[in-house]
């Protein structure tokens, strides 16, 4: 089932990468109680979380580029440890109640300046550890780990902000870098796309930019991704505010809550990998989109706690199948040499325009509430999924 995991290299990467990732979902979790607890405000959570991922917007082709120059290990290296002394750096700071929320937005804009040069690089490196021939399942198994995490980080903040404070999920995450900085200190990845003239990094960028724009295929999904990110996923940054006020059950609710999208999202990556590597999976992907937008507005609908953890897991289910797809059939799609840079457009679409979904979804939920802010996202993801399936028929044969 699970065969990228026979490579070595592919299964110290995976593992180190799944315990950083339980880390990563802790301090998630952890902050945005935070900033609720300290601002008691939608639309500062929504603001935190721009300043998250704008870095992303504006740096992530860039980095796309760097990627496809430099020896992947190498970045990410260094990356790993950039996270770990931001992660370090807000545990004290809320230890010692110096923490505020210009301190929180200032280390969430650092994070996502390190993430810019972390997330196409993580994506790009991939079939350079398992080799094309077993790159759906390792995409499903990234997946899988970013799923488990998604289940078992929330519910363990939820039982840590109780039991040992937010700062003490904040150091869990730094420690939990050390797991990826090893394994990838142990591991050696052979850049073999990697660029050897000195071409200007300009030039690089627009040439990539160019073999995604002659590709309607890629422009079509590149948009498919940007559109949830832009509407759907911003879901997330408002998960405080209904546990806390609309389904009432606090921060250990709040974890339960997250922990569900992960429990579908797993089932997702599961089901994916027990398919292998079928035909038709721009059906699948159609199908599990439309999904996902009609489980999103039944979740925003809902006042119900089992209701909304059950409608949580199914937006996990299908969010994830859809990405992975989309995500397989990219790299599937693209030479070695672009590889870099297309992820890059793919997490500048991914990523990239999350701020702006989260600061439409926090300004949404500030004038009208939380359950309309939701509820809009998931009607306009639905018509967009039913157009592409109507005008571009074709996506469904890939």
């Amino acid at each position: 089932m699970f065969p990228a995991l026979k490579i070595k290299n592919f299964r110290l990467y995976w593992l180190g990468m799944f315990i950083s990732l339980i880390g990563t979902w802790i301090q998630a979790v952890a902050q945005s109680w935070l900033v609720f607890q300290l601002t008691n405000s939608a639309i500062l959570l929504g603001v935190v979380g721009f300043l998250s991922y704008i870095p992303v917007f504006l740096l992530s082709l860039f980095a796309g580029v760097v990627a496809d120059r430099m020896n992947k290990r190498t970045i990410l290296i260094f990356t790993q440890v950039a996270f770990m002394l931001l992660a370090l750096t807000l545990g004290i700071l809320t230890q010692t109640k110096l923490i505020t929320p210009l301190g929180i937005m200032l280390i969430a804009v650092l994070n996502g300046i390190v993430m810019s040069f972390d997330a196409p690089t993580r994506q790009a490196v991939v079939v350079e550890l398992v080799g094309k021939e077993h790159l759906l399942n390792a995409i499903v198994l990234n997946s899988a780990a970013f799923s488990s995490s998604r289940i078992i980080g929330p519910a363990l903040a939820g039982i840590f902000i109780a039991g040992i404070g937010m700062s003490g999920c904040f150091y869990i995450n730094a420690v939990s870098f050390l797991a990826v900085i090893v394994a990838l200190s142990l591991i050696k990845i052979d850049n073999g796309a990697r660029k050897k003239n000195k071409t200007v990094l300009l030039k690089d960028l627009m040439q990539g930019l160019r073999f995604i724009k002659d590709n309607r295929t890629i422009v079509i999904l590149v948009t498919m991704v940007g559109i949830t990110s832009l509407f759907g996923i911003s879901y997330v940054i408002l998960m405080p505010i209904f546990a806390n006020v609309i389904l009432k059950v606090g921060a250990k609710g709040l974890g339960t809550l997250m922990s569900a999208v992960g429990i579908g999202a797993l089932l997702a990556a599961l089901i994916l990998a027990r398919l292998g590597n079928f035909r038709h999976k721009g059906r699948y992907l159609i199908l599990s989109s439309l999904i996902f937008s009609l489980s999103l507005t039944l979740f925003s609908l809902s006042r119900a706690y089992l209701f909304s953890l059950i409608t949580l897991a199914i937006v996990g289910w299908a969010s994830v199948t859809a990405i992975s797809l989309i995500n397989t059939i990219l790299q599937t799609l693209v030479p070695d040499e672009f590889r870099g840079r297309v992820m890059s457009v793919f997490m500048f679409t991914f990523a990239g325009l999350m701020p702006f979904g989260n600061l439409i979804a926090g300004g949404l939920a500030e004038l009208f509430g939380v359950s309309w802010a939701v509820f809009t996202g998931g009607i306009i993801c639905s018509i967009f999924f039913l157009s592409i399936n109507t005008l571009y028929p074709g996506i469904r044969d890939l």
